[in-house]
This record gives C-alpha cells, sequence and structure tokens, in this order.
C-alpha cells in the first residue's frame, strides 16, 4: 500500500464530502501539553468536564495501542446570523453562543469521521482507529495544531487562516503511519485584544485560560450563579463569544458550507420569558437538537433569569414572580426572588416577602434577601 497515496486521496475524499480542512499529525505523546495540563490543574484552571486523565489526554497509543499517526478535521461554521429576530422592551431575547448553532456539531464530525473511517478500510483493509470529538481523551487543538490546520491564538482557540477559529474540530487515531503535515507559526503577534476585552479575565495569558472563570463555563454550570458573574453574563443563555468576536483573524470571516449548522434565528435568540416555564418536553423539542442543550434547561432557564434581571425587564416581574411562587427547583426558585428585587419594580419588595412567607430552602431564602438587600440600595441611591 502507498501511504503518501492514501493521503492524497483521502484529502480528495474529504473534500468530496465538505471537510473543509484535513491534516495529519505523529501519534507522539503531546509533552508540551502534558506539562500544561498539570500546571493547569495545579492552579485549578480545569473546568472539570476534561475526559480522562493527564496522561490519556497526551498519550495517543493509550487509547488506541497500534497508534501511527493521528487525522485531524475541521468544519467551518458560521459566523453571523441573518434576518436576525429584534430584541426590544417587553420581548426581550437571549443568545446562544455560535458553536451552538443549528444542529449539534459533535454529531456531524462523528458521521464525518465515520465515512473517513469507511474509507480507510475500503482502501487500506487493515485498519484499525479511535475516533473523537471534544468530548474525547484527545485535546482537539493540541492535535489540529500538531497537524497543521491552525495555531492557537491568545485566546485560546485553534485559528485557521481560511475560517479563522470559527471551525469545529475532530481527529481519528489510526495504525497507518501517514506521513506528518508541518505544524504552522504562531500568528498573534502583539495583538492582545482579546486577553483585554475577556469579560472576567479568564485569559489569564497568551493562551491560557482558566476555564473556572470563563463565562462560557458559568454558562453551563447548573447550581447558582456567583455574583461576580451575573452583570457579566448579559443576555447570555449558553456559551460566549466574545473572544472570537474581537479577534482580528475572524474580521469579516462567515461561512454558511453546512446547512446542518445554519441557526434558526428563533432558536439561537430565543424570547426568554417563554423559557421561564418550558417544559422538559417542549424544551427537548425546541433545542435538543443544538449542542447548548446537552446540560439541560436549568442552567438555561436560570441564565434567562439572570438575563431578564440584566435588562431590568419590569414587564417580566408576574412571570418571575409565579416562578418563584411555585417552581419546584430552590435554585430557580431563589434566583427569580432575587431578579425581581434586581429588576425593583415598585411591587417587588411585597413579592418576594410574600414569597419568604412560604419559602423553607435556606439557598432560595438567602437569594430572596439579596433581591431584598438590591431594593434598599436603590431606597438608598
Amino acid at each position: 500500500m502507498d501511504i503518501q497515496q492514501l493521503k492524497e486521496e483521502l484529502k480528495d475524499y474529504c473534500e468530496e464530502i465538505n471537510v473543509q480542512k484535513i491534516g495529519f499529525a505523529s501519534a507522539d505523546t503531546f509533552d508540551t501539553l502534558k506539562q500544561r495540563l498539570i500546571t493547569q490543574q495545579a492552579l485549578q484552571y480545569h473546568s472539570g468536564f476534561e475526559k480522562g486523565s493527564v496522561e490519556e489526554r497526551t498519550t495517543p497509543t493509550l487509547l488506541q495501542p497500534k497508534a501511527k499517526s493521528i487525522i485531524a478535521i475541521a468544519l467551518a461554521y458560521p459566523s453571523k446570523l441573518h434576518d436576525a429576530p429584534k430584541n426590544q422592551k417587553g420581548a426581550r431575547r437571549g443568545q446562544f453562543a455560535r458553536a451552538s448553532w443549528g444542529r449539534d456539531y459533535h454529531d456531524v464530525l462523528r458521521e464525518k469521521l465515520n465515512q473517513i473511517g469507511e474509507f480507510l478500510e475500503a482502501r487500506a483493509g487493515d485498519v484499525t482507529y479511535t475516533s473523537m470529538v471534544d468530548t474525547g481523551e484527545l485535546h482537539d487543538r493540541a492535535v489540529a495544531e500538531r497537524a497543521g490546520i491552525g495555531f492557537t491564538g491568545k485566546n485560546s482557540t485553534l485559528i485557521t487562516e481560511e475560517y479563522g477559529s470559527y471551525v469545529y474540530l475532530g481527529e481519528m487515531i489510526t495504525n497507518i503511519p501517514f506521513e506528518p503535515d508541518e505544524p504552522l507559526e504562531e500568528g498573534c503577534g502583539d495583538c492582545n485584544i482579546c486577553v483585554d476585552t475577556c469579560p472576567t479575565g479568564a485569559l489569564v495569558q497568551g493562551g491560557q485560560l482558566n476555564a473556572s472563570q470563563c463565562i462560557a463555563y458559568q454558562t453551563l454550570t447548573k447550581d447558582y450563579l456567583g455574583d461576580e458573574f451575573r452583570s457579566k453574563i448579559g443576555n447570555r443563555l449558553y456559551g460566549c463569544d466574545t473572544c472570537q468576536v474581537v479577534c482580528p483573524k475572524n474580521k469579516g470571516v462567515d461561512f454558511h458550507v453546512h446547512p446542518e449548522f445554519e441557526p434558526d434565528p428563533e432558536r439561537v435568540k430565543p424570547k426568554l420569558e417563554p423559557l421561564l416555564t418550558m417544559s422538559n418536553r417542549e424544551f427537548k423539542d425546541t433545542f435538543g437538537e443544538m449542542a447548548g442543550s446537552w446540560r439541560g434547561k436549568k442552567p438555561i432557564q436560570r441564565n434567562a433569569i439572570i438575563a431578564l434581571a440584566n435588562y431590568k425587564e419590569t414587564s417580566a416581574v408576574d412571570t418571575l414572580n409565579r416562578v418563584m411562587q411555585q417552581d419546584p427547583r430552590p435554585m430557580i426558585r431563589g434566583t427569580a426572588g432575587w431578579a425581581i428585587g434586581k429588576i425593583g419594580r415598585d411591587d417587588s419588595q411585597s413579592l418576594i416577602l410574600n414569597a419568604l412567607e412560604r419559602e423553607t430552602d435556606e439557598g432560595a431564602r438567602h437569594e430572596m434577601h439579596k433581591g431584598l438587600d438590591l431594593l434598599n440600595e436603590k431606597v438608598g441611591e
């Protein structure tokens, strides 16, 4: 079997199946990444969502004993929403980050990797491979960087020459000894815009992310959102795009090459109030195929409550009051109480006091009292 010829045939095939970029990397241990991950853990900069140990995340042969090389792929996704619905008083809207537009990218990338696997089996016969997308042990960005697909920017995303950082990544560890491609040189230079613009300072230095401080991570947590993040979350329901939007490498970048990733405006910028009383079935029917639904409706609803508070949307207080009085989840009741105080309608104090008469959960009561404190601060201004 001519490995170089197979490599060229595979590159042609990827073009046929609408894979924007493909690169090849060695299956050697990721030594530099290993040290960085150890440092990340020591500094408690990891999110907790990472899969596998540091050894598993940096040693391909632990995941595929016959590993000889890694195939990395990238699919481009849109950055601009056409015909975006208006966000206006009385009908406030939240937003899902671009990485959640359209169909869940995990599924689309897995389908592409399966097609690549079938292609290799048909051409090479005795092929072993292990594929993963985002939720696997391997560090997608490190693999793609080694494979020459792009370089890691100071915003901790992989930046490609053609598509900026608006790409989804996946990889396949295989026993075929493909010749590795050359990595790209770092290309941010003196630019520090993303680090300076990050809402929470989560980009502690170029290329290093304190994941626990990242707004994107905070939108996924299921407990009360920390007070220090509530105003900074704005109207975000899932994820955060700030460090990508401000990146000069993304200026003018907007590719609509996959129908699966085309955003439904009403889903990616939904009205906030209807989210608060949505059933599990309604949530699944509306958002189930989006990547942003993977943590369920609870964090989305919490974020929607906070977004309404940030808007100071007085027309939403009646809905928030029903949530505070009736929702079975203490965290949601408590956050609604806090939001009512933050909005500060004339009847906010009486609504919170009324809820406190029946509230037995200490966490929810604490949040409601924080809402009362916000009202008292407003009176004292």
